[in-house]
């Protein structure tokens, strides 16, 4: 997540890697399909939601993260 001032908005999670599965989600930030489609329209709020389940998603799809 990048954020480099209290006023700055809630960066993009796209690490340029975008490919999505069988299920819509980007292999790369994963994000769904509709939540990439809808970032630049999203309050902060609803940014911080969407990278909250990217994270939540990485880890279940990632055989490489810990617990």
């Amino acid at each position: 997540m990048v954020e480099t001032s209290d006023t700055a908005r809630v960066g993009s999670p796209c690490i340029s890697v975008c490919l999505l599965n069988e299920e819509d989600i980007c292999c790369g930030c994963y994000r769904s399909a509709e939540e990439i489609r809808s970032w630049l329209m999203m309050l902060d709020p609803e940014r911080k939601q969407v990278l909250a389940r990217a994270t939540e998603r990485s880890k279940q799809g990632n055989p490489f993260a810990g617990d």
